[in-house]
């Protein structure tokens, strides 16, 4: 599915991917077949300066020295050559290609020949470790496309048949085996079983999953042979976006990889024609010009400032901060994000599904005159006829076996039935004022969420329920804090009772409830009228979603979060974990840090030895060591953030 478009991320080249055709997709063919041209190079290089050294007698042929060396060169420098060629066929003069040939057969030309196989041969390993590097940058990312089933097991013509997940339609009945991975999204009919998630969580802890449950392509059983009936196509599944959003990532470029490409094509020939001037401007202003050491200078310059590092360094920093987002459960969309998040100093949160679990339980039940299992019989029985999320968790709690009659819903308020010859209410104070029903003044101080009862015009009790917080969020707010984020906020469309309690507990100082969806969109644009505010929203519900777009960087729950708000996001945090988001901003600001190193790095010493070099105070050998253990520093460097815990 794709895999091309996600492992084509250029490799030490100013030119684009479809040109870059002596690229590095080692893995594709042995490592014999792809480091045997250095070995062979560097084994014929090391015995050459040995024979010189020695000034071996079989050597003295001047025709058989050369000889010696250009068939040293040949294995490492044909493929930079051919490359070369190609591209000015195509009109691209200046590339490192044809700096590196320009320099190495200058140094041929000059007599040098050590230091021309030397030039290449160190530039072709520079491209192994870069290779290295960036593949395995990739596989942290690779491995996400390795959890998509080959194929699910679908009942049909009363049998069970293996086919392609593609082919499988919704509401289809599957089977999964124990160690199989579930190939769509879909219900479990099964009464439970445990889970693998780590694939799109990045969590390794197994998680049950009960009857009734939604279960995600990805996952993998580890429990017992289940059924699924499915809900979506696999093309629709939370999996098949999770890939098509890692493929896109390598797509969306921040604005220091894009400058960077943007000046390596000035770059480039800039510096070809500063080495033409090293060459040829001291014949004007030099006694005793030699030109024979002024051509030797100008191949020094070229060598070294070969923009390598930069080019393979900077791509690869940001590959790898989406490949280390992506083990800890969080999925930027581009490079773009990663950049952007770095600058985050705000921070606002949706409270339900976000902070809290979104899921309603019944915390406390009080009653007037009825016990409490008579009393629950009542409200259950009449609250299971609406699908509002208070009159589930009560239906949920106390399921009955009694039946209501005479049903009648009132918006906003809650409902009236008949039970036993009685009629019943049950609701908010709204619904209580508008039959008359007086209940105990200290009710109004009760701050959750409450369902009042009365029978035949009598207050009956009452039962709490509130939104369970989620485990971390008091620790998120705390992290989002260390992590020098200084302005946090909550927009909830809840009551603002309810939305100013939680905001107390997780430690979130400005919070305002009672919200619609374009009531959020009003505050985002009022920080947004402060240019110095780069915000960040996080949310999972569909009235998040023009909130998750207006925002300089949209954070989605997945897990929970509605397709909705997934696809507007621009990061999204499979665990549904609000600590996440402190960990988001860290590698976003670890992959801006060792971009920003690596530039300094690599332009630093780069001028230096360039003008050593132009002085006569560098030879290419210096010039060679230079540009490669730059190259090696920085793509180290890069690599660090693949290996980093946050």
């Amino acid at each position: 599915m794709g895999k091309e478009r996600i492992m084509s991320q250029d490799c030490c080249s100013t030119t684009t991917n479809s040109e870059h055709e002596h690229d590095h997709n080692h893995g594709e063919v042995s490592l014999l077949k792809t480091y045997f041209p250095a070995i062979l190079s560097g084994s014929m290089l090391a015995l050459g300066i040995a024979m010189d050294y020695f000034n071996w007698e079989v050597y003295q042929n001047e025709m058989l020295r050369i000889l010696w060396y250009i068939v040293a060169y040949i294995p490492v420098g044909f493929p930079v050559l051919l490359q070369g060629f190609r591209l000015i066929l195509k009109g691209e003069f200046f590339t490192e290609f044809s700096l590196m040939s320009v320099a190495t057969i200058g140094a041929f030309i000059l007599g040098e020949y050590p230091e021309g196989v030397a030039v290449m041969l160190f530039y072709a390993v520079g491209e192994l470790f870069q290779s290295a590097a960036v593949n395995k940058a990739r596989n942290n990312i690779k491995a996400l496309l390795d959890v998509r089933p080959n194929s699910a097991n679908v009942f049909r013509e009363n049998k069970w048949q293996s086919i392609a997940p593609e082919r499988v339609e919704i509401g289809e009945r599957i089977q999964v085996k124990l160690g199989e991975k579930v190939p769509l999204d879909g219900i479990l009919t099964s009464d439970f079983s445990s889970f693998n998630t780590s694939a799109l969580t990045g969590e390794s802890k197994p998680e049950t999953f009960r009857k009734g449950e939604t279960v995600l392509a990805g996952m993998l059983n580890e429990g017992k042979l289940i059924e699924i009936q499915t809900t979506k196509k696999f093309n629709d599944s939370s999996l098949a976006k999770i890939l098509e959003m890692v493929q896109e990532a390598s797509s969306r470029k921040a604005k220091t990889e894009l400058f960077i490409r943007k000046f390596a094509k000035v770059y480039t020939p800039a510096v070809f024609f500063l080495a033409v001037a090293v060459m040829l401007l001291p014949f004007f202003f030099v006694e005793n010009y030699m030109f024979r050491e002024w051509f030797y200078r100008a191949l020094i310059f070229l060598v070294i400032s070969c923009p390598c590092a930069l080019v393979i360094s900077i791509p690869l920093g940001y590959f790898g901060g989406i490949g280390a987002a992506s083990r800890n459960g969080i999925l930027f969309k581009g490079s773009n994000f990663l950049d952007l998040m770095a600058k985050v100093n705000t921070v606002v949160l949706d409270k339900t599904g976000t902070l809290t679990r979104g899921v309603f339980k019944v915390q406390k039940v009080k009653t007037e005159g009825l016990s409490e299992n008579e009393f629950l019989e009542y409200a259950s029985a009449l609250e299971r006829n609406s699908t509002h999320p208070v009159a589930k968790a009560v239906a949920e709690f106390y399921p009955s076996n009694w039946e209501a009659t005479e049903v009648e819903e009132f918006s906003g308020m809650g409902l009236k039935g008949i039970l036993n010859g009685k009629e019943v209410l049950a609701g908010n104070r709204k619904l209580m004022a508008k039959f008359g029903i007086e209940f105990p003044k200290e009710i109004e101080s009760i701050i959750e969420t409450i369902v009042l009862v009365s029978i035949d015009k009598i207050y009956a009790g009452y039962i709490l329920i509130s939104d369970e917080m989620k485990a971390d969020a008091a620790q998120a707010i705390s992290e989002i804090k260390k992590a020098g984020v200084s302005q946090i906020m909550m927009l909830s469309g809840d009551r603002n009772s309810i939305v100013q309690k939680t905001a107390s507990e997780v430690g979130i100082g400005q919070a305002f409830g009672e919200l619609l969806p374009e009531g959020k969109v009003e505050k985002i644009k009022e920080l947004k009228e402060n240019p110095q505010n780069i915000v960040a929203f996080v949310g999972d519900g569909i009235n998040d979603a023009p909130v998750l777009a207006l925002s300089d960087v949209g954070i989605a729950m997945g897990g929970m979060g509605s397709d909705l708000a997934i696809e507007t996001a621009d990061v999204v945090i499979q665990t549904d974990q609000p600590s996440k988001i402190a960990t988001a901003i860290k590698i976003g600001r670890k992959t801006k840090q060792i971009v920003i190193q690596n530039i300094t790095l690599a332009f630093g010493v780069k001028l230096i030895v360039m003008i050593l070099g132009a002085g006569g105070l560098a030879t290419m050998w210096e010039a060679v060591f230079a540009d490669v253990g730059v190259a090696l520093l920085a793509i180290l460097n890069a690599v660090r953030i693949q290996n980093r815990k946050f």
